[in-house]
């Protein structure tokens, strides 16, 4: 009975409108085994030949009318062959129909659907129902069935059922074989908090190849442990261990996480060095890493370079353009995409919107919009809604961008309504703004940034009891605003400062650096942009507010350990302000520097005291 409800469920996933027609063997037919020798091979080689489910559909007739349904070298590959088309679940009805011959199970039989299935985006919960089935029947896993199951665990994320596999699999003692191990590094990495779990498994590993680095590397960058990436990195350097492509791509991640040029250069002359091929996936990461580094027109340089090109090359330029404020080119390379037979899909299209953002091309903007549907098929998605929003919002066009959104067949994402406030705290919309605030919080009472909004909004409107208030409500529910923090590279060590640090070892040289750059700005004529400082102080307490930032702070540092005319570039990890966004052009100019600062959204390059967004941004 408990065989039948399992058999059934399993039943119940198939594709019902798939005709599954069973026939049967006349009954008192004799076969001869010449016969059924010649029939297992001729079904062996028909199903080794089968490209597409109409001939599987018909194979699997043919099979049953012979008689070879419980044939377990026929069993087995039909499954595979299932697998090979994505027909898993058709092989599911077969294997477990109500007259099969469960001794033909096996671990190779459940190794190939528990893999199939752990394959597939939607069923990664049928390889751990199959794993269980596999066990009621007595079938003993081995070495293999391990890393499929771990892989469909770390497709769902769920961390519990992984532990709950790493148990079993220490039960039954492959605990220790390497593969397994690397594995279950890799699943501890994609359950967000069990990346100490996988850093443990990691260490307590006797033997680490290529593989077990790779693992414990790409979780780190996808967990944007970009830092602890890198470090991990040089520590293979250091004990030997010969990287592969993948590896190099998980670093490469890592340093456009952390705006590293100058590691991303040395990366890229290690990979010549040590012959790791140069497959298109590693050519994409390239083109990313020195886009995201400041470096776009090295990441064109590569891109035309490349032997071949996926549609990840070409998303990777345009939005690389897109983030650097050059609109215009970016539109030319989409153009230049289409004309080479290339049919964009819906990330190209987000790197396009948001090219026309950055570059305040709002009527190209509305007209891509429109063409993403009625000439390519594609339905917008929320990120291109949030594309359109953010456009009309830096454009000024608060009213026409709250009617678009009230016009969205979908709804609003929380990013889409903090786009709204944000614009609307720019653009003195100040009521408009506090009342969507409002909104947003009785929808996401514990997201801090909610808090934040309405606090920056009632400071601009000088109502420093409601500012009060909002802050020591969120100190009552734990939440704290997360510190504005800049990031600089130099000579192969990343530094990060925060307003007013002085836990640098340079801390006094980089303040008077700071006092001396501040004179040399107001002889220049530069004014502070005390509106800036949401702190109910006077003006000279607000002047040294903002003397503190951590961009400042960074480019006084650089000032201090770089050669006279050597660029700087510095990553923030929120929006550069107004003041240091004039300051840096002042600096540009005074010390004859080019300043590259990359912040939550965009690139800004200084250059003689003139930024490339135009005072866009």
């Amino acid at each position: 009975m408990q065989f039948r409800t399992i058999r059934a469920r399993l039943v119940r996933s198939v594709n019902e409108s798939k005709p599954r027609t069973r026939f049967e063997c006349p009954l008192g037919t004799t076969i001869t085994t010449t016969a059924k020798r010649e029939a297992e091979q001729s079904c062996l080689c028909l199903l080794q030949a089968c490209d597409t489910f109409p001939k599987l559909s018909q194979l699997h007739s043919h099979i049953l009318k012979l008689g070879l349904q419980n044939n377990p070298l026929v069993l087995t590959k039909f499954t595979s062959t299932c697998s090979e088309l994505g027909a898993i679940d058709y092989a599911s009805s077969f294997v477990f129909c109500p007259d099969a011959d469960t001794r033909l199970y096996d671990t190779f039989l459940f190794n190939t659907m528990i893999r199939a299935y752990a394959q597939t985006s939607h069923s990664k919960e049928k390889s751990l129902c199959l794993y269980n089935v596999m066990l009621r029947f007595g079938v003993l896993p081995n070495k293999f069935t391990y890393p499929f199951i771990l892989k469909a665990c770390a497709g769902l994320g769920d961390l519990n059922l992984g532990k709950s596999v790493h148990g079993s699999l220490m039960k039954f003692g492959f605990d220790d074989d390497v593969h397994v191990q690397n594995t279950l590094v890799h699943m501890y990495c994609c359950c967000g908090p069990g990346i100490e779990c996988g850093r443990k498994v990691f260490d307590e590993m006797p033997k680490l190849d290529s593989v077990s680095w790779s693992a414990m590397i790409g979780g780190y960058v996808r967990l944007g442990l970009s830092t602890e990436a890198v470090g991990l990195f040089r520590k293979m350097q250091i004990v030997g261990v010969r990287p592969d492509e993948i590896t190099m791509v998980s670093v490469l991640s890592a340093c456009a996480d952390l705006g590293a040029l100058e590691l991303g250069k040395w990366v890229e002359s290690y990979i010549e060095k040590e012959g790791i091929q140069k497959t298109v996936e590693l050519c994409n990461a390239f083109v990313d890493t020195f886009a995201k580094c400041g470096d776009v027109d090295k990441a064109l340089e590569l891109f035309r370079n490349m032997k071949e090109r996926t549609i990840v090359s070409w998303t990777s330029v345009i939005v690389g353009l897109a983030m650097h404020g050059r609109g215009s080119e970016a539109m030319s390379l989409f153009e230049e995409m289409i004309d080479s037979g290339v049919t964009p899909d819906d990330i190209a299209f987000i790197g396009l919107l948001s090219a026309c953002s950055h570059s305040g091309l709002v009527e190209k903007g509305k007209r891509f919009f429109s063409l993403m549907t009625e000439e390519h098929g594609i339905l917008p998605k929320i990120e291109h809604y949030g594309c359109m929003v953010d456009m009309l919002c830096r454009a000024g066009l608060v009213n026409e961008a709250i009617a678009f959104v009230k016009k969205m067949p979908i709804e609003p994402n929380p990013i889409i309504l903090r786009t709204l406030i944000s614009a609307c705290r720019v653009h003195d919309e100040l009521t408009l703004g506090e009342s969507i605030t409002k909104q947003l919080i009785r929808s996401e009472p514990f997201h801090e940034s909610n808090y934040v909004l309405l606090s920056n909004i009632y400071a601009k409107m000088f109502r420093w009891e409601k500012k009060t208030k909002i802050r020591e409500a969120m100190d009552k529910k734990g939440m704290k605003k997360i510190p504005g923090s800049t990031m600089i590279e130099l000579d192969g060590e990343i530094y990060e400062f925060v307003a007013g640090d002085k836990s640098h070892k340079q801390y006094k040289e980089i303040y008077e650096m700071m006092d001396e750059m501040g004179r040399k700005m107001k002889m220049a004529g530069y004014v502070p942009s005390t509106s800036e400082v949401l702190l109910d102080i006077d003006e000279e307490d607000k002047e040294d507010a903002l003397n503190r930032h951590s961009e400042k702070l960074a480019i006084a540092f650089a000032l201090l350990n770089t050669p006279p005319g050597a660029p700087i570039r510095i990553v923030k990890n929120l929006r550069v302000c107004s003041d240091c966004h004039a300051a840096s052009k002042f600096i540009s100019k005074i010390y004859n520097r080019e300043i590259v600062v990359r912040d939550r959204n965009r690139f800004h390059h200084f250059k003689d005291g003139v930024c490339s967004c135009r005072d866009f941004w």
